[in-house]
């Protein structure tokens, strides 16, 4: 699974050391096996961070966007919705820069992906995404989000 905007891969190459870093260490890797936790790839700038949680329903749930990195959310266990859209004219709910990370209302019309284990998506910081929302009712995921610095 890959999803971008034509002018996004051209801007971005998607095949650069630090993404061929991270899809080979989310091969190379016993994912269901590794606890929770931050694990460097590359320094800071291709860091992987596993998380288990419980899904929301999508109506608890806000965009996200981030600056400084690239996210490659890859699903572990379980099935997660996945919104998407461009960042462009989204409304600010808040905005952590020390955190990277800015927070948009939902808009009325956005795309989405449903993940299944094994899939990953590609997000760029042009990108707002909602992640973590329960496909049908709230259930328990793992997912390994892979940073690559922009």
């Amino acid at each position: 699974m890959f999803f971008t905007n034509l002018k996004l891969a051209e801007k971005y190459d998607y095949l650069d050391e630090k993404f061929l870093a991270a899809y080979n260490w989310l091969k190379e890797n016993d994912l269901k096996a590794l606890p929770v936790g931050r694990y460097e790839i590359m320094g800071s700038d291709v860091v992987a961070n596993v998380h288990e949680y419980t899904t929301l329903p999508i109506e608890e749930k806000k965009f996200e966007a981030h600056d400084k990195f690239f996210d490659i959310q890859c699903l572990v266990e379980g099935v997660e919705f996945f919104g998407i859209c461009n960042r462009e004219g989204l409304v600010v709910n808040e905005a952590r820069s020390e955190n990277d990370i800015i927070l948009y209302e939902r808009p009325d019309v956005y795309g989405h992906v449903i993940l299944f284990p094994g899939d990953f998506i590609v997000v760029a910081p042009e990108d707002a995404h909602m992640p973590g929302c329960a496909l049908n009712s709230p259930a328990e995921a793992k997912k390994v989000v892979v940073k690559v610095r922009v």
